[in-house]
């Protein structure tokens, strides 16, 4: 090839295991690209805190290569053939997202590449096997996660690849622009602290907490990740999802090592929600089992705003929205039962949830964060059933015991008892006052009683199954069901 080749970075922030950007330093000079369009300037806070650190460290990686990351502003299928023009690219070069819209959006931009006289190859790279090569044996795609689970281990996988030496630079270099230009931090002081103290973005961050995790968590995993107030978990998600780790270097390091299948199987479950978000693209606007677009939700924006600040009443509630609120992050326990109380206990849609953990969490992964939504509202795939409906006293008594965690995110319940810190509002009037805990003051008064909760919301999933029954009567059977 004559000219450079631009390498447009995305979700795919590494020079490790990144067939792109391997494909062109082998080929020649290189020109690293990173474009702030609409796909960023619609990422939430958090999620948008992280990239700006992320590019930063990438920015550092790849000057020790000799090289530079060229940062532009602008749509891909406007900016790309103009670069190219500008620089005299012979090549525009990419990975795959596996995102609907922007797979659309590719061939688009090939397209407007060809047009201008400039090639394009796009790689794989962000998933362990590209989400429509598993099938059902009927040609179909999986709705269940352990077919698919079983389909994806009998996959070979190809080992990961490094980082190149060196980076080839072109003869000069296109004017760009700054991160700080592009203000993608946050205007919150201490939310941006928390983040800080909690989480250290780029790849070498990366490497080093897969490093510390398969040391000291990995054996242990399959129990510990239960137990919020512990380490058990790994903390990579926010790594993978910007992509300064991919799968297959995160399921080779840990594949065939002591208790590595839970740790596995949750990087297959990520892989299981890629390939819903695939075939099914209205995953993160509407149920996919189509019954549940007639279930009746409520409209409660004071139980909502109560939620996100957690301020329900349920300190294991409480604990998990006020650590998302700190760290961008929260623990998978507390998700699952902070889920389960927004869309069972109040019955909000599963859709106001999304939102917020769209916008709060550092990890915040569009695929995951809708397939996992929709599993805990039960309208999704191999979704937990609507009328499981989590305890969240009973929850943080067993995930919790102590209240460790509770005690750590909720410092206002600190000094309660151990018999109370899940429950104060069964603590005696002394007991609350030498703690110096005054409910509907210092912590509120539950927003609901639990089996009443209960009670409300299996009513409501039967009104629901009714109006289902009495559409199916009138319409001859035919209905929006996923099959």
């Amino acid at each position: 090839m004559s000219g450079p080749i631009i390498v447009w970075f995305r979700r795919d922030l590494r020079l490790a295991d990144n067939p792109a950007l391997a494909a062109a330093a082998a080929a020649g000079a290189v020109i690293p690209l990173f474009l702030c369009g609409g796909e960023v300037a619609a990422l939430g806070g958090a999620s948008r805190w992280w990239p700006h650190h992320s590019l930063a460290a990438l920015e550092e990686s790849l000057a020790a290569r000799g090289s530079r990351l060229l940062l532009r502003r602008g749509s891909a299928a406007e900016v790309l053939p103009g670069l190219a023009r500008e620089t005299s690219a012979a090549a525009v070069y990419w990975n795959r997202t596996y995102l609907p819209a922007q797979d659309a959006a590719d061939g688009a931009i090939a397209a407007a590449l060809k047009g201008a006289g400039v090639g394009s190859r796009r790689y794989g790279t962000g998933l362990l096997h590209a989400p429509e090569t598993l099938r059902t044996r009927n040609g179909r795609p999986f709705q269940v996660f352990t077919p698919f689970w079983n389909a994806l281990r009998q996959q070979l996988l190809e080992p990961p690849a490094g980082a190149p030496a060196r980076l080839p630079a072109p003869p000069a270099w296109p004017r760009g622009e700054t991160l700080a230009e592009w203000g993608l931090r946050p205007e919150k002081p201490d939310w941006a602290d928390g983040l800080r103290e909690s989480w250290s973005p780029g790849e070498a961050s990366a490497q080093a907490r897969l490093a510390s995790f398969l040391d000291e968590g990995l054996a242990a995993y399959g129990e510990g990740r239960d137990f919020p107030a512990g380490a058990g978990s790994s903390r990579l998600s926010p790594h993978l999802a910007w992509g300064e780790l991919s799968p297959r270097q995160a399921w080779q390091a840990a594949a065939g090592s002591a208790g590595a299948e839970p740790f596995l199987r949750e990087l297959a479950w990520r892989e299981f929600s890629y390939h819903l978000l695939h075939h099914f693209p209205f995953l993160p606007e509407r149920p996919l089992r189509g019954e549940f677009a007639a279930f009746p939700w409520r409209d409660d924006p004071a139980s909502l705003a109560a939620w996100q600040r957690g301020r329900t009443g349920y300190p294991l509630v409480d604990a998990g929205m006020r650590q998302l609120w700190r760290t961008g992050w929260m623990h998978n326990r507390a998700r699952m039962v902070a889920a389960s109380f927004l869309v069972k206990h109040l019955l909000l849609p599963w859709q106001a949830g999304e939102s917020w953990f769209r916008d709060t969490l550092v990890d915040a992964d569009p695929a995951c964060n809708a397939a996992n939504w929709q599993w805990v509202a039960g309208c999704g795939a191999d979704a937990a059933p609507f009328f499981r409906i989590f305890n969240p006293v009973l929850q943080g008594e067993k995930f919790d015991p102590g209240g460790r965690y509770v005690r750590r995110w909720l410092p206002e319940l600190a000094s309660l008892p151990d018999k109370f810190v899940h429950r104060p509002w069964e603590a005696p009037p002394e007991v609350l006052a030498q703690a110096g805990v005054r409910l509907g003051d210092t912590y509120p008064h539950p927003l609901v009683d639990h089996a009443a909760a209960r009670q409300r919301a299996l009513a409501a999933f039967a009104e629901m199954r009714q109006e289902r029954c009495q559409s199916l009567a009138g319409d001859g059977g035919e209905g929006p069901y996923v099959e």
